[in-house]
């Protein structure tokens, strides 16, 4: 926001100088338009001072620096807070924040100090959309917070990578800020076989470490692969069936196959498979020998040769019980 004032002094400078003064800001940093040249009089009479008027527009990081200001103030907290000459890493504006009390403003993993630098982006960028302006990216540090964090956070990855080839699993973080998850990719990037991939939304995304599938990945290189052969327009040749067999065959053939099983087989004119003469041997049919005798038959035994003992007991028992007359059965 524009802010005006009108000094004097003796000299346009010491004008000037009064009217930053009086804004709050330093000479430099603001513009002026003369109003009334300085007279000389004589003698001490007549003597005329300038007149300008001082116009200060605020930058970006004005904006910034007088909303955590003024928030520190209403808060009530011993802090000081300091714009940085020099840029951080990824070319943002800095401001530090230092002092006893400020370390109630970092929160739980930087979660406070991470609102409180969106609030400061919102209140440097208002008006710069409409205007036409450029976007500047605004960083808050506390007591050097984010360098230690970063740290942390590296030696993590490390840690995490060295679980990740040594059990071969993959393993999740907490959910952290895309800041935080940048510290992440980038170190695992200098680390060989685990690579990096973010899953989940918004407040809940997070990093997942994995383990590296070179077989996948890596490709062989192209003068490796085998040639493809190439195609002469030759048509592949049919396949070759069996003929089929004619039923009058199939019907003889079965027919001869009943008569042999049902048939004894004379083998008085021919020859063994051996080789030996066997105009001798005995005819053969399908059970075997002809003359092989008989296999016996099995003696069938009555109960008392089977069970001796059983039918010599039963038989005592019904000589120990009287036989009754026929007047008392009446």
């Amino acid at each position: 926001m524009k802010q005006e004032t009108i000094s004097t002094g003796r000299t346009i400078e010491a004008a000037v100088s009064n009217g930053a003064a009086e804004l709050g800001v330093d000479s430099e940093r603001v513009t002026y338009e003369v109003l009334e040249q300085p007279k000389k009089g004589f003698l001490g009479f007549g003597e005329v001072p300038a007149k300008v008027k001082v116009i200060y527009t605020p930058t970006p990081e004005d904006s910034a620096l007088e909303f955590i200001r003024n928030l520190i103030e209403n808060m009530g907290i011993d802090a000081q807070v300091e714009l940085a000459h020099e840029l951080t890493p990824s070319g943002d504006r800095l401001i530090r924040i230092t002092g006893a009390g400020a370390g109630v403003l970092i929160g739980h993993h930087g979660d406070t100090l991470d609102s409180l630098q969106c609030l400061c982006s919102l209140a440097a960028n208002r008006g710069e959309e409409e205007s036409g302006g450029t976007y500047t990216r605004i960083t808050v540090d506390i007591e050097d917070y984010r360098a230690k964090r970063e740290e942390s956070l590296r030696r993590l990855a490390r840690s995490m990578a060295v679980k990740v080839r040594k059990y071969r699993k993959n393993i999740t973080l907490e959910p952290m800020n895309p800041y935080e998850r940048r510290i992440i990719h980038s170190e695992i990037q200098n680390i060989e076989g685990v690579s990096t991939m973010s899953v989940g939304s918004e407040s809940n995304r997070r990093v997942v470490i994995y383990l590296e599938d070179k077989s996948r990945t890596q490709n062989p290189p192209r003068a490796e692969r085998p040639a493809a052969k190439p195609y002469n327009g030759a048509r592949r040749p049919a396949p070759q069936f069996a003929k089929p067999i004619s039923n009058d065959i199939a019907n003889a053939a079965a027919k001869n196959a009943m008569a042999a099983k049902t048939a004894d087989i004379d083998t008085s004119d021919t020859e063994s498979d051996t080789g030996i003469d066997d105009k001798n041997a005995a005819p053969m049919t399908r059970y075997g020998d002809a003359n092989r005798p008989p296999r016996p038959k099995a003696e069938k035994k009555t109960r008392e040769q089977a069970f001796p003992e059983i039918v010599a007991a039963e038989r005592e028992a019904k000589a120990s019980v009287p036989e009754n007359s026929g007047d008392d059965s009446k």
